[in-house]
């Protein structure tokens, strides 16, 4: 990277166990057997104290990603200014001897979520990332991910570059560098142009708000306005927060350039055929979020309703698995008739610790976060409706809580497809090896879980419950439905290299 990092205020260097409690966080058993996004970028210009603005939209944006989050702003007199820490935007940003040190109308922030089982954390890895350019300064915030990246790294370490970090996005930052091009702007068109995978940026120069989504469009970005300044969001849900209202979704492989002037859009990339990645509807999106002007509740609810029509079940209750299957679990109870019930209560206070608990705290596993309403489930048949099924770990525990409890049946019904294939565009999936639906049917996976019955949605029931009427058309997908499918829209060439097979054509 050429030239220095801008100042960081109050460096905050983590103890060896704390970064090991960051990365191996007892407490995340029930998580762990979920699929985890692994970041949000939000970005603001045009407002004074723009990191403030910043720091309440990475709050909204904490769910997609916890383990660390970052902000770099830019005054006209201090220039270039950043913070990063480890765990959650409201232990850290809300401090004014912080923010005080971020002033300036222009600012954009990151949240991070590792790959799981990490155990080298460290503040480097965390953006934005920083570049001084012979133009000036800037700065980068990245959602998803590059799948060229081990091979872009060792052609630029090869050719003098030193990278500070092990994260893919600073590849962005060193492409940016050996540009020709006379601006930042330009200079980020012919960097993305080398780059493949998923990316969703939010770039910041000395007077520029940058927002750039891959032509592919398969991680979420959208535009807001705010006062006389404008936003970029990793998702609607985060410019509600700080009152602004929404403008558009930044097109596949479309640039936008806000300065004081406005807005300049700009589409510099080969076009493609879209490929929004469908599980942001299902899980990854906070419901109260939007895309293509409908909301992700909406969405949910209505997946859950196609669920039902797809496997219908004779029973008492219908009960979620708080909190990504509610609104599914709501749809289904709509479109079944069954009674809704809140059968299961998530404790919203169990979070990541720093105190190593005794084994004995580690062996209550799921019943640390989710707790049975006794009362409400005993002697009852039960439908139990969760966005997926990963690992299956965990769905096994909340079948036996729910047994203790004195339901009299547990039939899962499952608002996603069985998910068979990891995702390599940005969100933290484990080996297929050890995904349940790879390596069992439908059948088997009933039997392991000791469930009465198991279904999933079909991936026609998804594509319809999203809104294509005739169901997934196999020629031309509409979304990135890869984890499903195992039909990945761009080759993941990193993980081939390394040994991945790709699925057969058919």
């Amino acid at each position: 990277m050429s030239g220095p990092h801008p100042p960081e205020s109050e460096t905050c260097p983590l103890s060896e166990p704390q970064r090991e409690a960051l990365s191996t966080n007892p407490f995340d058993t029930d998580d762990d057997d979920k699929l985890h996004e692994e970041c949000g970028v939000f970005g603001v210009v045009g407002v004074t104290d723009a990191a403030n603005f910043v720091a309440l939209g990475l709050h909204a944006l904490q769910h997609r990603g916890q383990e660390a989050g970052g902000i770099v702003a830019h005054d006209p007199e201090l220039g270039f200014n950043s913070a990063r820490r480890f765990g959650y935007v409201r232990d850290n940003f809300t401090r004014a001897s912080l923010m005080e040190t971020l002033p300036g109308p222009l600012a954009i922030g990151h949240v991070r979520y590792s790959t799981a089982g990490s155990k080298a954390a460290a503040i480097r890895d965390v953006q934005p990332f920083f570049g001084e350019f012979s133009m000036g300064g800037a700065a980068i915030a990245h959602n998803g991910n590059i799948t060229n990246a081990n091979s872009l790294r060792r052609e630029l370490i090869e050719r003098g570059s030193i990278f500070q970090s092990s994260s893919d996005s600073e590849c962005i930052i060193h492409l940016m560098a050996r540009s020709l091009q006379r601006d930042i702007p330009s200079r980020m068109e012919d960097a993305l142009r080398r780059v493949e995978g998923a990316f969703s940026v939010v770039a910041m120069t000395r007077t520029k708000l940058i927002g750039v989504r891959d032509p592919l469009g398969v991680r979420p970005l959208v535009l807001g306005k705010v006062g006389d300044g404008w936003c970029l969001s990793s998702e609607t849900c985060a410019l509600d927060i700080i009152g602004a209202e929404f403008v558009r979704e930044i097109e596949p492989g479309e640039m936008v350039v806000i300065t004081d002037k406005g807005v300049d859009s700009s589409h510099p990339f080969r076009p493609a055929e879209p490929r929004f990645c469908i599980f942001e509807h299902v899980y990854f999106s906070r419901p109260d979020s939007q895309y293509g002007g409908r909301s992700v509740y909406e969405t949910r609810s209505s997946i859950g309703k196609e669920l039902a029509r797809e496997a219908p079940v004779e029973a008492d209750l219908v009960c979620p698995v708080p909190d990504g299957g509610t609104p599914a679990a709501i749809g289904y109870s709509q479109e079944s008739g069954i009674p809704y019930g809140m059968g299961i209560t998530r404790n919203q206070y169990v979070g990541r610790t720093f105190i190593e608990p005794t084994e004995q705290i580690r062996n209550m596993g799921v019943r640390l976060k989710l707790n049975v309403n006794r009362a409400l489930i005993k002697g009852k048949r039960i439908i139990l409706v969760d966005d997926s099924v990963v690992r299956g770990t965990t769905s096994r525990k909340i079948k036996d809580m729910l047994l203790d409890a004195g339901a009299s049946e547990v039939h899962f019904r499952i608002a996603s497809p069985p998910t068979q294939w990891p995702c390599f565009y940005g969100v933290d999936t484990p080996n297929r090896d050890k995904l349940l639906a790879a390596q069992m049917s439908e059948d088997e996976m009933c039997e392991h879980l000791g469930v009465d019955s198991l279904k999933f949605i079909s991936l026609d029931g998804l594509y319809r419950a999203v809104g294509e009427v005739e169901g997934r058309n196999p020629n031309c997908p509409q979304y990135c439905d890869a984890c499903f499918s195992g039909e990945y829209p761009v080759t993941p060439a990193d993980m081939v290299e390394q040994g991945f097979e790709m699925k057969a054509a058919e």
